[in-house]
């Protein structure tokens, strides 16, 4: 993924913010980006831009070699089910769901598989996150951490070029957030992924492969 003089403003009239002001930004596969900074300082709605869910006000986005940023709402959003994974500080699983449906569902939506690749697969994700013996219960009958962990197996579920995660670990204990960051950080190494991550926690930007400090709405300190 590669992002070039991005620009953004919100609101609007005397409201006007410019929050991103001509930021540059690549990221390559197996390798893990941690974005900082203070709050309001731009960080998520960069992460929000390269994953094509808000478009900039100027500036490129590409994804593999092919530009995305202002495409059309069906490119984007095929590109989204095809490209990235998200994982954000909230888990939104679909909590009258079973584990293992929740991480079918992205995998339904794209129609790449049949229905028993699927199932295999989704089985094999929940494994990997330490999973496979709670893959029938409920959003409701999970922990935190646990619904974290199947909210990294459905990040990944379509096997995405791009994992971007906005304060994965914000809402868990030490041991937990560990435990998640781990889990990220593997799994998308092993599967050759690039990981973009949104940090206030220091222990976890420190052990990313690159931090990208941010202030008022660029990049600083590179």
């Amino acid at each position: 993924m590669r992002c070039a003089g991005l620009q953004r403003y919100l609101g609007h009239d005397e409201g006007r913010v410019h929050v991103l002001k001509g930021v540059s930004f690549e990221a390559e596969r197996g390798q893990v980006y941690a974005i900082v900074g203070p709050s309001g300082c731009g960080k998520s709605t960069l992460l929000y831009l390269l994953g094509l869910l808000d478009q900039p006000d100027a500036g490129t986005i590409e994804i593999n070699g092919q530009r995305m940023s202002n495409s059309d709402d069906a490119a984007r959003t095929a590109a989204r089910g095809a490209h990235i994974g998200f994982v954000f500080q909230f888990h939104f699983l679909m909590l009258e769901f079973t584990a293992l449906e929740n991480v079918l569902m992205p995998m339904r939506k794209l129609g790449r598989l049949t229905p028993a690749q699927m199932e295999t697969r989704a089985h094999a994700l929940l494994e990997s996150v330490g999973l496979g013996a709670k893959t029938h219960r409920l959003g409701t009958q999970l922990s935190g951490g646990e619904q974290q962990r199947v909210a990294i197996a459905r990040a990944l579920a379509n096997e995405p070029t791009i994992l971007l995660a906005d304060e994965p670990t914000g809402n868990l204990d030490v041991k937990n957030s560990a435990m998640v960051f781990d889990l990220l950080t593997r799994l998308a190494k092993d599967h050759g992924q690039a990981v973009v991550l949104v940090t206030h926690n220091p222990e976890i930007a420190a052990r990313c492969d690159v931090t990208r400090p941010m202030r008022d709405g660029v990049f600083i300190g590179t």
